[in-house]
């Protein structure tokens, strides 16, 4: 049985840091990527990075390049989010998904149709 769980939200005042954790089990960690996707209150949810775990590829949302790094630990089963230089609109819920068979080829890795195992989140809050 596949399972993804994220964990490390909380609130925090904007300029501050956070690291979201994503525990994954289940499924080899071979052709997959690892997303982490957020849906602020009233919008629809956008990707914010991914990873393409065999080759370490990285993707990014426009707005969070320079701030946020993705990371995965394939020994530890675990993916992670570190996001610094908080803003308010970097609030809402904060989701890991993995995608199977991926290729980099034609991806903008920020798709989520493109993946297929989703956790059920976790709440970042940023104040101003």
């Amino acid at each position: 049985e596949v399972q993804v769980v994220e964990s490390g939200g909380e609130l925090v005042q904007a300029g501050g840091s956070l690291r979201l954790s994503c525990a994954l089990s289940g499924f080899t960690w071979d052709d997959i990527a690892i997303g982490w996707f957020r849906q602020a209150p009233g919008k629809e949810r956008e990707g914010v990075s991914s990873i393409s775990v065999d080759d370490g590829h990285t993707y990014y949302l426009d707005s969070v390049k320079g701030r946020f790094t993705i990371s995965s630990d394939r020994a530890a089963n675990t993916a992670y989010l570190q996001m610094n230089s908080l803003k308010p609109e970097d609030t809402g819920v904060y989701y890991c998904a993995v995608s199977y068979c991926w290729s980099n080829d034609g991806n903008s890795g920020l798709d989520a149709t493109d993946f297929g195992s989703w956790g059920l989140g976790t709440m970042v809050t940023v104040s101003s």
